[in-house]
């Protein structure tokens, strides 16, 4: 079995996006990993070469920022990375910039990705989602956060990123066909120095909107303003090791009152049906097998 990840990167030290992390993270499953390394304004090339000059394969691409329906430049990138990607590899393991796999689920999907190989059902690998926010301690709990999401796909070239990036499809606009597996996404997008956090969200909505939106709806701040969130919990667990020298390096602080509850009902009403029974009320990206 061949393995290959992809990922899309711009800007990671001026964004301060964990993208060594995220592909380290993945690299003991991948034989090779495909980066679309957008045109940057600081030393994200050298940064990626840095990571394994023999498994990394770059890809220098140029943003199309005039395509601003739903972040399309976003899975145009993804499309970039994945299209890259020889034909004699069996499996394509997607990873974004702020996502990161803890080492404990390797074994679970490396099975997964062995069991279902040669199934033609099977499109992919659907994971879980742990969404951190403000610092390392909190994850976002209210169903506004989306529960699941396909990052593992079979090499076919009839598979293509959507929207912005969120998910896949195929052919001519079709759903994956996925199998669920007990495995978690970390995602750390929402955990980084209030500055960086503020100038991420400044020019990311230029993806989305022109600067009339931006100026009439994006808070202008020096930093970035964490406590305005519905609801979190305190995270139990442990961070994947590719993580933990980041994490030590934390330079902020951010607290949060857990008794705090800004939840609409019928959001909470979701959430309770997802964590009972784990059904997802609403949109979703996939069909399950």
């Amino acid at each position: 079995m061949k393995v290959a990840g992809f990922t899309f990167i711009k800007n990671a030290i001026k964004f301060d996006y964990p993208i060594v992390e995220a592909i380290n993270s993945i690299m003991p499953l991948c034989d090779e990993v495909y980066v679309a390394l957008g045109k940057s304004d600081d030393e994200t090339e050298e940064l990626i070469k840095r990571i394994d000059p023999y498994k990394i394969k770059i890809i220098k691409t140029l943003w199309d920022e005039t395509l601003k329906e739903g972040g399309k430049v976003l899975a145009v990138e993804t499309n970039k990375a994945f299209q890259a990607i020889p034909a004699y590899y069996d499996w394509c393991f997607y990873i974004q910039g702020d996502e990161v796999i803890h080492e404990k689920y390797l074994p679970t999907i490396k099975s997964a990705m062995i069991a279902f190989k040669n199934n033609p059902k099977i499109d992919g690998l659907l994971f879980k989602y742990l969404h951190f926010y403000g610092s390392y301690n909190y994850v976002g709990n209210s169903s506004t956060w989306y529960n699941n999401e396909i990052r593992i796909v079979k090499n076919n070239k009839q598979i293509y990123s959507y929207k912005d990036a969120q998910g896949f499809r195929k052919n001519n606009n079709q759903k994956l066909h996925v199998k669920a597996i007990d495995a978690y996404v970390y995602h750390y997008g929402w955990v980084k120095d209030p500055r960086a956090m503020q100038l991420k969200q400044e020019q990311f909505h230029k993806l989305w909107h022109d600067q009339e939106w931006i100026d009439k709806n994006v808070i202008k701040a020096d930093t970035f303003d964490y406590s305005k969130i519905d609801s979190l919990s305190k995270f139990m667990g442990t961070h994947p090791k590719v993580m933990l020298s980041r994490i030590a390096q934390k330079n902020w602080e951010f607290e949060f009152d857990l008794s705090y509850n800004k939840v609409k009902l019928k959001d909470k009403l979701k959430r309770i049906a997802y964590l009972l029974f784990g059904w997802e009320i609403g949109y979703k990206n996939y069909k399950l097998h």
